[in-house]
């Protein structure tokens, strides 16, 4: 390891990793909407409302992440639909990641005991004032520690993108490998940076598991 090189590559790591983080965000804050109204959507007594959820996360689910952005990115314009490669990407991630977000919603709210439901329907709630002040406020403590982990799924995903040319940590360490052919040096420390990130989350994570006392594993 040649710590000058090191130096020389790491601020240009560093600029794909903020990209990194942004496609994380992104992706998390737009697949929690999405989790969320599928989640209530399969919670649903209209069968309609429940089919639809239904077959968003079976097929989501059940596409390679991979696949989807080149249905996103190469796909969509045989549609008339162009996107760019930050577009494409943001889309891709947030769809598959509301699904599987939705799962996470959807077995956090079934957790919590029907009676709490049902006794707020008897002193007046409406069916979304007791979903809004009874249940869900419980089932964010239980979904905590699965949805730190989805987090961490979801940046690691974001590695991906590099295959429609946006230009995050894994394809900026490509580029540098590319250029200086030096993979070892180049991808350890694009390796390095990917595990701080994702331990910064698992710290976040812990820290937020202390607070409401859960207990629990990340699961990947």
């Amino acid at each position: 390891m040649d710590l000058n090189f090191l130096f020389k590559i790491l601020p240009l790591l560093l600029e794909g990793a903020k990209m990194t983080v942004l496609l994380t965000v992104l992706a998390i804050f737009f697949g929690s909407i999405l989790g969320l109204i599928s989640a209530l959507f399969r919670l649903s007594r209209f069968k309609v409302l429940n089919g639809i959820s239904w077959f968003y996360t079976w097929s989501i689910r059940g596409i390679p992440l991979i696949v989807q952005l080149f249905i996103w990115y190469f796909g969509l314009p045989s549609l008339g639909i162009e996107l760019s490669a930050f577009t494409a990407g943001v889309c891709a991630l947030s769809v598959c990641e509301g699904a599987y977000i939705s799962e996470i919603i959807r077995g956090g709210i079934t957790s919590i005991n029907k009676g709490q439901n049902e006794a707020a329907l008897s002193i007046g709630m409406t069916s979304w004032q007791s979903m809004r002040r009874i249940i869900l406020p419980q089932a964010i403590k239980v979904v905590v520690l699965p949805f730190g982990n989805e987090c961490i799924t979801a940046m690691k995903d974001t590695a991906l993108v590099s295959v429609i040319s946006l230009v995050e940590l894994m394809r900026k360490a490509t580029i540098l490998d590319a250029t200086y052919v030096r993979s070892m040096e180049i991808y350890v420390t694009a390796a390095a940076i990917y595990l701080i990130m994702t331990s910064s989350i698992m710290v976040i994570i812990y820290l937020l598991s202390k607070k409401f006392n859960l207990r629990g594993e990340y699961s990947r």
